[in-house]
């Protein structure tokens, strides 16, 4: 039986046989006696099998190495240990040896060297933990979107268009670029243009939005961004919904309602993984995000923000400016000054995307970013433009070319609408939801630059 449907009635079990398989986390044998920490990878809650020589296999059995596989077979009794109960082994059956050079011993492993196994860190208990909150995380989210009727939208991931406008994109090509000098011929290529991994599928999940009222996007997203911060990898999850008739106000309001189910959900469904991080990754883990929970989100304009940190007595490293975006630095004094998690909408237009609704100002556009304590930007969004004209507008004077996204601008032409979206890095959400603090922590195998092992 699997070990989490056992610790859930575990005392139901108390003088009654039972068979579990999986594996050895640590062995300590005596000298007519052993103990065997055991994990089948159901739950994060580990099973003591205690066995002793009456067994047929006893020599056998004390030379068993940690990692080896193997199936027990015996009766849940009471612990005399640490434990409320144990397994009192009747037979042990080795399913899979494994040699003493095995990389993941019984000890305390850094994370850079576990990096470098990473097809074997899921099984400590750091890494069990954490790519379980992340099962648990992505079942929230569908779950959120579905009991709102949303529509699941699977978004390409091979495109022709550059949603941000960055450029930072990979290049998907069959051309035998080694072979080649000169200007490339993309109407040789296999697509018959230039394409390119997505950065985003906002721009395709819009479409679907103008037929179903509510969408969202949960996929890899990609960039060539040669960055090596702690947040950043070039390929990522990136959660997007988007929403016909809709404001940017409702926006802030689905982002906060989102962001507060998926971490109650998590809270709720993963408590030993949250306990573990508390104790032992981050303390205080669990009350933030239990007060995040229960927060009101503070909503304030980007002129707003900027006045305020103008006038803190702080010296910060970058002086903050209208105008300009704004630095790790003040999206923690915001948030500690407001003493939980804050919307800072209107920013100025010439520093966000081209497709954002443009405000009557002339100088800002209707976007926002949530700033959350202790993690900084979670989510960003915006109100799109609806209007073809100033769309149009503002591509030309962004040097685009109208006519490569004749798709997206007749959006505007046939039954458009107000609508709003929004993004949310799913691996920024873990990392705020475990504590740990590195990208190439909370996803499974990381792509960053110069490293794309697996």
């Amino acid at each position: 039986m699997d070990l989490k449907d056992l610790f859930q009635n575990i005392k139901d079990y108390e003088g009654k046989e039972i068979v579990v398989d999986g594996w050895i986390r640590n062995h300590r044998d005596q000298k007519s006696f052993g103990f065997i920490d055991f994990s089948d990878g159901t739950s994060f809650k580990h099973l003591q099998i205690v066995y002793d020589e009456e067994l047929k296999n006893f020599l056998e059995i004390k030379k068993l190495l940690v990692g080896c596989a193997i199936e027990v077979k015996g009766e849940i009794v009471k612990s005399q240990g640490n434990q409320d109960y144990e397994l009192k082994a009747k037979e042990i059956k080795l399913l899979g040896d494994c040699p003493d050079d095995y990389p993941i011993q019984p000890k305390r492993h850094t994370r850079e060297f576990l990096r470098e196994v990473a097809y074997l860190r899921p099984r400590t208990n750091l890494f069990q933990a954490v790519f379980r909150v992340r099962s648990v995380a992505a079942y929230a989210i569908h779950k959120y979107f579905q009991e709102r009727g949303y529509v699941y939208f699977h978004a390409p991931l091979i495109t022709a268009s550059d949603c941000e406008g960055a450029g930072e994109m990979f290049q998907v090509t069959t051309l035998p670029l080694d072979k080649m000098a000169g200007k490339i011929d993309y109407s040789k290529d296999f697509f018959g243009k230039m394409t390119n991994l997505t950065v985003s599928g906002q721009l395709e999940a819009e479409t679907f939005a103008l037929a179903y009222k509510k969408v969202y996007t949960f996929g890899p997203t990609f960039r060539a961004e040669n960055s090596n911060t702690k947040t950043h990898a070039s390929e990522f999850w990136m959660i997007e919904p988007e929403i016909a008739f809709c404001d940017l106000e409702e926006d802030m309001n689905i982002m906060e309602d989102m962001l507060k189910y998926i971490v109650k959900y998590v809270l709720d469904n993963s408590p030993d993984e949250i306990e573990f991080f508390d104790k032992f990754v981050e303390k205080g883990l669990k009350e933030k995000l239990e007060k995040l929970i229960k927060s009101k989100f503070t909503r304030i304009d980007h002129k707003e923000a900027i006045k305020i940190l103008k006038e803190a007595k702080v010296n910060f490293e970058f002086t903050p400016e209208y105008g300009e975006d704004i630095a790790k630095e003040h999206e923690k004094y915001l948030t500690e000054y407001f003493n939980g998690p804050v919307f800072i909408k209107n920013w100025p237009k010439d520093i966000k995307a081209f497709y954002m609704k443009q405000n009557s100002d002339g100088e800002t556009v209707a976007a926002v970013d949530l700033e959350v304590p202790g993690a900084g930007e979670l989510m960003g969004g915006s109100q799109r433009e609806e209007d073809y004209d100033k769309l149009i507008s503002r591509m030309t004077e962004l040097r685009m070319d109208p006519s490569s996204m004749d798709w997206y601008l007749n959006l505007r032409r046939y039954g458009g609408c107000v609508h709003s979206g929004f993004g949310m890095g799913f691996e920024r959400l873990l990392i705020y939801l475990t504590g740990v603090d590195n990208i190439r922590d909370v996803i499974p195998y990381p792509r960053t630059p110069k490293s794309c092992d697996y």
